[in-house]
């Protein structure tokens, strides 16, 4: 039997109609999920993905916070436990392995992820970090990353908890006031290491919820995100400069949220899923033919 994720998979998006990595990704794994649209693009993406596949935002031009609003107020009137948002520009999923990334099935690391956070009765927010935060040149031997980071900023793809009473909120980095509001409530998060996420760089790929009408990231938009998130967390959040651009910086690097997990009486293991090694195709990295040789 094909393993799969328990809840529903959610992947709001905007001016991207054809350029729909995150469904091409969860399509080739046989994943179930549904995009989540405007009006003006309903057609094009039920011509591409089928009916089944989409939903249609009852108003329009109301920006990526309202489209998780309505994610999650639909999952929760369907009476879901917890669901799935993804960014709709994700190529792929990785696993961390003999301190190298290796391209695998989303499936797998969705299902992983879930029973993970169900062992412990206080996680609300959970995501896979991306692969260009976990990097493993030479010098980062294996071992050099925790399988996660607890009560860290949660990005690009989310598994929540439907009970919170929290709202998405703000224009800019509402991905980071949610991990806030969920800390700050005396929840805990999860961003994981052990299975990765790879995207293209932040705006080289067309459209998006980001590029789009709202022109976030347009002009001093990196600025204006930044001093939108020291407002509503004066105590917490800065504004500097990273990457030679604006930047918010989290006081202490997050270092300050210590609330420990709690686990369930009844917990029981992360199941093993038998994730085996499989070379597709030839690879330019000695390191990585020689891990593949030593698998088959």
């Amino acid at each position: 039997m094909k393993v799969l994720p328990r809840y529903p998979i959610f992947i709001p998006t905007r001016g991207r109609v054809e350029t729909q990595l995150t469904a091409r990704m969860f399509k080739r794994d046989g994943v179930p999920f549904r995009l989540v649209v405007e009006a003006a693009e309903a057609e094009a993406h039920i011509k591409n993905w089928g009916i089944a596949r989409v939903l249609v935002l009852p108003e329009s031009n109301r920006g990526l916070v309202y489209s998780r609003n309505w994610i999650k107020d639909f999952s929760t009137a369907a009476g879901d436990e917890r669901h799935w948002q993804f960014d709709d520009d994700i190529r792929y999923m990785m696993r961390l392995h003999v301190g190298r990334r290796i391209k695998c099935v989303s499936n797998i690391a969705l299902a992983v992820a879930e029973d993970f956070v169900e062992r412990y009765e206080n996680v609300a927010l959970t995501s896979f970090n991306s692969k260009f935060f976990v990097p493993v040149t030479a010098g980062f031997a294996q071992g050099q990353w925790p399988p996660f980071y607890l009560n860290h900023r949660c990005y690009t793809d989310f598994l929540m908890l439907n009970s919170l009473p929290l709202r998405w909120r703000g224009r800019y980095n509402e991905d980071t006031d949610m991990t806030l509001q969920v800390l700050a409530a005396g929840w805990c998060t999860i961003l994981f290491n052990a299975f990765l996420i790879n995207t293209p760089t932040t705006l080289t790929a067309p459209g998006g919820q980001m590029t789009s009408a709202a022109g976030s990231y347009q002009g001093d938009g990196r600025l204006r995100m930044s001093r939108e998130l020291e407002r509503n967390w004066p105590l917490v959040v800065t504004t500097g400069r990273r990457f030679q651009r604006p930047q918010h910086i989290v006081r202490d690097s997050w270092q300050k949220f210590d609330t420990p997990l709690r686990l369930k009486p009844d917990a029981k293991p992360v199941k093993d899923y038998s994730l085996w090694l499989k070379q597709v195709g030839k690879t330019k990295s000695v390191e990585l033919a020689k891990v593949a040789a030593e698998h088959q």
